[in-house]
């Protein structure tokens, strides 16, 4: 790897230094069918060995089992050498039903106090709700968080999946590291006007889904799971799935011309759009985190970034990113800029 791809990135003016590559953590606990937990723990040390330093979690995934895998894998690691991002609200019943958000101010703290325990850490260095609660104000979430930041329990705040609205609201309480926001080749709504109002801000970005869930990663294979949520997204459903994988053949072409993988570019592609966006890969397995690692190799000219529009325009892809019900959810959509 080059110096230059191997240069750390800062989450905003007021956020941490990262490693160039984020590692997402779900998958190895939820939503993507059943994950290896020896392998699981192979790739957090592979990933940390690789210097990789930001671990992106949510108390939610697998209800607690994703923070308990990642305290597992950090034991003897020296915890300054983690950037460790956690997300909160998202309620869910036994059986792992979505059942609404909760970021009251009480609820903020005991949810920290719970992370706090799992993780087996004294403090977190950035955390933030996962999406807005819709009945209470994000001045009141952000100002809990501010309690807990003054308190030494927190070290920075993002945001999750809001609107331009809510973030210039949720930074005039206290300042914001970064927004985690879903950016990738096929859904580039951050575009029209939220990545802007970070900018204004000083903002970081933390972009998740830069695979689109595997879609665009070159490997989908549908897994016939009935825990995969891919199975209810538009966008893996019917025609559209078919649709959107010829997108990736026509990606595949650009990428073998440059002796790259369809994954690498699109990584590599993300990470191009600025050096304020941290891409997120939610690797589950060393090999495809090595794969992903291999996309700081991949350096995008003019000519490239141009081929790259024309295999998938903005707008290219068919269906949603979410089925309906969790499309009203986004903050971030409904509000658009």
């Amino acid at each position: 790897m080059t110096a230059l791809a191997l240069s750390p990135r800062r989450l905003g003016t007021t956020g941490p230094e990262v490693f160039p590559l984020g590692l997402g953590c779900m998958g190895m606990s939820d939503l993507y069918g059943p994950a290896d937990r020896t392998e699981s723990i192979a790739t957090l040390h592979a990933a940390l060995d690789a210097g990789v330093t930001l671990l992106d979690t949510g108390d939610f995934y697998g209800m607690g089992h994703n923070e308990l895998l990642i305290a597992e894998a950090l034991k003897g690691r020296a915890r300054e050498n983690v950037v460790l991002s956690v997300k909160f609200g998202a309620l869910r019943d036994p059986a792992g039903n979505w059942i609404g958000y909760d970021a009251r101010p009480q609820a903020v703290k005991t949810a920290l106090a719970y992370t706090l325990k799992r993780l087996g850490v004294d403090y977190i260095d950035i955390y933030r709700p996962a999406r807005l609660d819709p009945v209470v104000p994000i001045e009141e979430t952000v100002g809990a968080i501010a309690d807990m930041v003054q308190a030494g329990y927190v070290r920075h705040i993002g945001l999750s999946e809001v609107g331009a609205e809510t973030i210039r609201r949720a930074a005039a309480v206290h300042p914001i590291s970064d927004l985690q926001i879903e950016y990738s080749l096929i859904s580039r709504g951050i575009e029209d006007g939220i990545l802007e109002t970070c900018r204004d801000l000083g903002i970081g970005i933390t972009a998740y889904g830069v695979l689109s869930r595997g879609l665009i990663s070159g490997h989908y294979q549908a897994s016939g799971a009935a825990s995969d949520f891919r199975a209810h997204s538009p966008r893996f459903q019917g025609e559209n799935v078919a649709e959107n994988l010829k997108l990736v053949e026509a990606l595949r072409q650009v990428a073998q011309a440059r002796g790259a993988s369809v994954a690498q570019v699109a990584i590599a592609w993300v990470a191009a759009q600025g050096a304020d966006i941290l891409p997120l890969v939610g690797a589950r397995r060393r090999d495809r985190l090595a794969e992903a690692l291999g996309s700081l190799n991949v350096t995008l000219d003019a000519a490239a970034l141009a081929a790259i529009e024309a295999a998938i325009p903005k707008g290219a892809a068919k269906g949603e990113r979410y089925a309906a019900a969790q499309m009203e959810m986004l903050d971030s959509e409904r509000t658009g800029a």
